[in-house]
């Protein structure tokens, strides 16, 4: 029987790198900062103590130039772990990412594998307005070639991670900040987790929520105010993005008939789109409303806190969503006190 424990979200993620770094000698992990005295967020604690500065390092703010340095080690026969603090600022190597880790598999005739992972930081916090919020994992997606993962629990974060170092295909994985003090079960020893599959968080029957990266716990309060008025809510985190396995979700929504996808990102093009095109291939038959996608609102970033806080989609928006798709008067939620992390987070390392 396997022994779980509760850990922090950056625990698992220094526990999954640190685990994989014993167990392997070509891991190693690098990027801005990774290993200074916040240790990106403390996700890397540990690290330098126990495999020195040759296996964990900092590097210079050069996005392209150290995505291929990581891009070289990988055809070499290492397996690096490359951590992004900004997903924004990995739009610096895109020519890396997209023109050549993502096809070099391909080109090689599958002879030439690219163990690498790109772990790349998202999330809001404190006003840092329009170049800082992106989460980008739609465009990510689109490449073939690429696998793209946005674990929201401890436990995912530590198997997906896992997995993602073993893997022989480029993993771009994605982490919202906010997750780094969440508190969840995590399995001792291995804990590999497919890089592949959604997740129910919360089983219901009246109507199924998708939601990826930090909106799972946003769905999830508005899953427990919906319980209050004896509306069963099915929470599935989607979790990997590419491939998508839609197979849980059409489950769902062939028992609630309705469907809402809460995307940490914007609506126009994005993820949501891709689910709910599969949800009308699958579950045409079985609908009682079209699916409705929610995310940011569709403009930059704003940078005070009132305007930030109408930009993003939140438990509120879901609410009221799911009381339109099921014809229910709106309910009172002024006294609602819904998950703040602004008080938690000291951004912005």
């Amino acid at each position: 029987m396997t022994t779980t424990r509760q850990i922090t979200y950056r625990e698992a993620l220094s526990e999954a790198m640190a685990q994989e770094m014993r167990r392997d000698p070509s891991v190693f992990v690098y990027g801005i900062d990774v290993a200074d005295h916040k240790r990106i967020f403390g996700s890397s604690n540990g690290l330098v103590e126990e495999f020195g500065d040759q296996r964990c390092f900092s590097t210079p703010l050069s996005e392209d130039a150290m995505t291929g340095f990581g891009l070289g080690a990988a055809l070499t026969g290492m397996r690096p772990v490359h951590v992004h603090m900004r997903v924004d600022f990995m739009l610096l190597a895109m020519n890396q990412i997209v023109n050549m880790l993502s096809s070099h598999y391909y080109g090689s005739g599958g002879t030439t594998p690219v163990p690498m992972v790109i772990r790349a930081v998202v999330g809001r916090g404190w006003g840092q307005s329009f170049q800082h919020n992106k989460t980008l994992h739609s465009w990510l997606a689109h490449i073939p070639g690429l696998k793209v993962v946005t674990p929201s629990t401890p436990r995912d974060a530590k198997g997906m991670l896992v997995s993602a170092i073993r893997d022989d295909n480029p993993v771009i994985f994605i982490e919202h900040r906010w997750f780094y003090d969440a508190v969840g079960e995590v399995p001792e020893g291995d804990g590999a987790e497919p890089l592949n599959g959604c997740r129910v968080l919360r089983p219901g029957k009246d109507i199924t929520i998708v939601a990826t990266s930090w909106m799972t716990v946003e769905a999830l309060q508005a899953a427990d105010v919906l319980a209050r008025r004896g509306i069963t809510a099915e929470v599935i985190d989607a979790r990997t993005i590419a491939p998508f396995d839609v197979s849980e979700v059409v489950t769902s929504v062939q028992k609630s008939g309705h469907c809402i996808v809460v995307d940490n990102d914007w609506v126009h093009c994005g993820f949501g789109a891709e689910v709910a095109a599969q949800v009308y291939d699958h579950c045409y038959g079985s609908l009682k409303s079209p699916v409705t996608r929610l995310g940011f609102v569709p403009a930059p970033c704003p940078c005070t806190r009132p305007l930030e806080n109408a930009f993003y989609t939140g438990a509120t928006e879901i609410i009221r969503c799911v009381e339109e798709k099921l014809g229910l008067d709106q309910s009172d939620l002024s006294g609602e006190n819904f998950f703040s992390y602004e008080n938690k987070f000291k951004g912005p390392f």
